[in-house]
């Protein structure tokens, strides 16, 4: 009985799934219907819309060259009949002379004769018919103004649907990462002259493989790219890498439509990612994010909070049980269980290790902080430990107390560093080789390195008293810090001399 009951379970559960997989279907079935009449409605309506422009397109050059015909045509008229008029009038003028010298030549009065064959003389000579011109002012030929449509009247006739673009190919061999930058290259299978411009979407993961159904972070999206249509390139600049990789994609646009998107490509963005530790940091450094604030309460509560804290006990409401009930748990630490530095160990470690490869972060500090130190630590340092005063640390250390300078500190042995205190400090660690290098944030110029041999994982670490810094991470190798590791590679400055 219990075998039938189980797989009878089975087919309901199986039909069950299959009706919600059928149900879904069916409601993509009518969303495409409903959106298969509204693209259809649209498109027709964009058809039309477009159709309409050019009749009036039509229509208006129609108008303009109708225009230019009556125009010449009443132009050329007013001249011919102006023209017609002043002949009509010579040639009437010229017939009463012909006239009235033929009456004059029959005449057999010779009295007078002399005189009025002289007056017709003088007629003649003042007469319009010889000053006139016989030669018309204006051409009866219109041919300059005819027309021959037959290109354009081809061109219409090859009038179609625009073609969808084709789709992109992205380049994965010529992309290129580095300097917390990317560039995206890709082509196209064949050239396409109405491509009007490109849209790149990227998205950070933090796993290799296919997209996920749900993913951590959105695509974020590049619209408008104009390049050239068989080869294009678009340049990612100041990026901040806190994932493993970025994916890309891209698709063509006309005019009208967009066509389908690149295959994916995934890039690995490796940089170093970390966060301050704030439950081991020394309680007078406030510690927000990656932003660092002397504090000189020192962690202290105002009396009036004390009271305030008291009347809150007093009520049911807020009892020490419920409290703790209703408290948020604390994030872990670079070391479990590790105390707060006290003293005069104004410190605070990152919540991240290095135990292998080359990593790189800067960090930006009030260059007016009483003092300031920045480098990596042992996980032994001790709570009570000075950055650069044991054998557990290394950093670099500034000084405003009595006068200003910047040393290189190690095992309590100091190097005065004679450079120009920059706004940002860049630091380089190569895990392996046992280097730790620090840089001129902005010009990359090399301030000191330490070199040693790593025994056990290191910790970004930092110090600030009556000051404050921030750090920024994610951040790849600097290309011109790892040409200079090169060229450094035997440079004298070492630990050897700070112990």
């Amino acid at each position: 009985m219990f075998v039938f009951q189980e797989s009878l379970q089975k087919i309901v559960t199986t039909l069950a799934l299959k009706n919600e997989e059928i149900q879904n279907f069916i409601c993509c079935m009518k969303q495409s219907l409903q959106n298969l009449e509204a693209n259809s409605t649209r498109v027709q309506e964009d058809l039309e819309s477009e159709f309409t422009s050019l009749h009036a397109v039509l229509d208006e050059l129609k108008e303009g060259m109708v225009t230019r015909i009556k125009q010449e045509r009443a132009s050329r008229t007013y001249e011919l009949q102006n023209q017609l008029s002043a002949c009509t009038k010579a040639l009437e003028s010229s017939e009463e002379l012909l006239e009235l010298a033929n009456q004059t030549l029959c005449s057999t009065e010779t009295d007078g004769f002399s005189q009025a064959a002289k007056d017709i003389k003088d007629s003649v000579t003042m007469a319009p018919a010889f000053r006139l011109s016989l030669k018309a002012k204006a051409s009866d030929n219109m041919s300059h103004l005819m027309v021959d449509f037959t290109q354009e009247r081809e061109m219409l006739q090859a009038i179609k649907f625009l073609p969808v673009p084709p789709t992109p190919e992205i380049q994965a061999s010529e992309c290129q990462v580095c300097d917390n930058s990317i560039t995206v290259v890709w082509t196209l299978p064949e050239p396409d002259s109405k491509i009007d411009h490109y849209d790149l979407e990227y998205r950070r993961i933090n796993h290799e493989g296919p997209p996920r159904a749900r993913e951590d972070y959105p695509w974020m999206v590049v619209e408008g790219i104009k390049e050239i249509p068989t080869y294009t390139k678009y340049p990612f600049t100041g990026l901040r890498f806190d994932t493993r990789y970025m994916t890309f994609r891209v698709k063509a646009c006309n005019k009208a439509v967009a066509g389908e998107f690149s295959e994916l490509v995934t890039l690995e963005t490796h940089a170093f990612v970390f966060k301050l530790d704030s439950g081991s940091s020394h309680q007078n450094l406030k510690v927000e994010d990656l932003s660092v604030e002397w504090d000189s309460s020192g962690g202290k509560v105002p009396v009036q909070d004390i009271r305030k804290e008291k009347n809150r006990t007093n009520s049911p409401m807020h009892s020490p049980a419920r409290s703790a009930m209703m408290s948020p748990k604390r994030a872990p630490s670079a070391r479990v269980g590790r105390d707060r530095f006290t003293a005069e160990s104004y410190t605070v470690l990152a919540d991240t290790m290095i135990d292998a490869g080359q990593q790189y972060w800067e960090v930006k500090f009030d260059k007016e902080s009483k003092a300031f130190a920045a480098g990596v630590a042992l996980r032994s340092l001790g709570r009570f430990d000075q950055l650069g005063k044991s054998n557990a640390s290394w950093c670099i250390h500034l000084n405003n107390w009595l006068q200003q300078s910047l040393t290189a500190k190690h095992n309590n042995k100091a190097r005065t560093l004679d450079c120009t205190i920059p706004d940002r400090i860049g630091i380089y660690c190569n895990y392996e080789e046992g280097t730790l290098s620090f840089y001129n944030a902005k010009t990359k110029t090399l301030m000191h390195t330490f070199r040693t041999k790593f025994q056990q994982p290191v910790i970004p670490a930092f110090m600030v008293w009556n000051g404050s810094f921030s750090v920024q991470t994610g951040l790849q190798v600097p290309t011109i810090v790892q040409s200079g590791q090169k060229r450094n590679s035997n440079t004298s400055s070492s630990n050897a001399s700070l112990t």
